[in-house]
């Protein structure tokens, strides 16, 4: 009888298959870890490309905080320079108005009466004068209350007064302020 001796063929076959399990081992662990460095490759690209968008945007950001500060002061500008030419505006159309309220109180004012006191507060006007006769007095009123520049003229005080031996009468009025004739605007050469 022959005899065979397969235990050497055995144990080469298990040394192979060792082998084998170990290559197989070792490229899968190169695998996962190839798979494992690309992914983590990709994941940091990713993020080192979301820091960069971030830190653009921040920037254009800062630079849209800048103009948009830049447009609030041009509009605070815009703001005072528009006060500044209502008032002008106002100063314009008010220069005349005192000059042309005491030449129209001058020409109201009869003969033989007399202003002691004009004051004027806001649209109030308060007058003081001695006349001669209660009848000039009231002359005076209707003539007030007549022009454009005055209105609700009334009589606060009248008192007989004596002035160098003659007899006369002390008044005070009241009365207001209303918007006279606007004047034309001078056209800009």
């Amino acid at each position: 009888m022959i005899r065979i001796n397969l235990l050497p063929v055995r144990a080469i076959k298990k040394k192979e298959t060792a082998k084998q399990q170990v290559v197989i081992l070792v490229f899968s662990v190169c695998a996962l870890l190839a798979i494992g460095i690309a992914v983590f490759t990709v994941l940091q690209t990713k993020i080192v490309m979301a820091k960069n968008e971030i830190a653009n945007s921040e920037k254009e950001l800062q630079q849209l905080k800048a103009k948009i500060g830049e447009i609030e002061n041009i509009k605070k500008l815009q703001d005072e320079v528009k006060k500044k030419l209502d008032v002008l505006n106002q100063l314009r159309k008010d220069k005349a108005g005192p000059a042309n309220r005491l030449a129209k109180l001058s020409e109201a004012l009869p003969d033989k009466v007399w202003l002691t006191r004009y004051n004027e507060n806001g649209s109030n006007v308060s007058l003081a004068g001695i006349a001669y006769t209660e009848d000039l007095i009231a002359e005076f009123m209707r003539n007030l209350q007549a022009t454009e520049y005055f209105a609700n003229v009334e009589l606060l005080v009248s008192q007989q007064t004596e002035i160098n031996g003659v007899k006369a009468k002390q008044f005070e009025l009241s009365c207001l302020i209303k918007s006279g004739p606007q004047p034309q605007p001078q056209p800009q050469k």
